[in-house]
């Protein structure tokens, strides 16, 4: 890797350029970006970005005294080697360096476990926490882009990061916006006629027909309303009986 790179910005902003590729670990995208290297490529223009951040908690055990004794007494003693090699330095004597370290040892180990015990057993376990992404994006600038392309097209295992085919351009003449330039437009359907049994809605500003109510019933002590009979039909006048001469009776 070259050590002669692009300048870092102090203010933390987001990278430009576009995707080239995508990985799913990082060891992929680190991966790619030697292959840039090695064919010659200005990777200075290369930036990996991490999506979809996750925080990973492993867990790498249980947690009890014992254990917590063991790491306290080893940390005292690692500190012990250190201040015993600084006595050494003013006098020649090695047993010096045995007294350190086991004294250094002991007071980690007795630190250990009083801080162990002030937990109350609410931490019994111990882990390692990581930050981990879910996918890694290769980015290059846009004058670069389409050569890292072709050249992670060699190193294959490549997720994303293909340009996005263009549809086809419209004809001469028509509006991008105007669909009738390419396909012809379909003959709107004639509007269903209304069933008989349904209510007409009103417009806007219109009161909606009330629903004819039934008649209200006469209150106690009320005659009930007489219900309209139609009008007798006229009945034809009797024929009168002629009133002349009877006629003569021939013999």
């Amino acid at each position: 890797m070259s050590f002669t790179g692009a300048r870092v910005p102090r203010t933390p902003t987001l990278p430009q350029g576009e995707t080239v590729a995508s990985y799913g670990t990082y060891l992929e995208a680190q991966r790619a970006v030697d292959h840039l290297s090695d064919r010659q490529f200005p990777v200075q223009l290369v930036t990996i970005v991490g999506t979809d951040l996750k925080m990973v908690e492993r867990v790498t055990g249980r947690l009890t005294y014992a254990r917590v004794a063991m790491g306290g007494f080893g940390s005292g003693a690692w500190f012990g080697v250190f201040v015993g090699l600084l006595f050494m330095l003013t006098s020649n004597n090695a047993g010096i360096l045995l007294t350190a370290v086991l004294v250094g040892g002991g007071f980690g180990l007795l630190f250990s476990v009083i801080l162990y015990s002030f937990t109350g057993g609410k931490r019994d376990f111990t882990s390692q926490s990581q930050i981990v992404a879910s996918q890694y994006a290769v980015l290059c600038q846009r004058e670069k882009a389409d050569d890292a392309r072709l050249l992670l097209r060699e190193l294959g295992g490549v997720r994303a990061g293909a340009p996005t085919p263009v549809p086809p351009a419209a004809p001469f003449g028509a509006r991008p916006s105007d669909p009738t330039g390419t396909y012809p437009v379909a003959p709107a359907a004639p509007p269903a006629p209304a069933q008989p049994g349904e209510p007409v809605q009103p417009r806007y500003g219109q009161l909606a027909p009330q629903p004819a109510q039934p008649p209200a019933e006469p209150r106690y002590g009320q005659l009930a309303p007489q219900q309209p009979q139609p009008p007798a039909s006229p009945e034809p006048p009797a024929a009168e009986p002629p009133t002349g001469p009877a006629p003569d009776k021939q013999d």
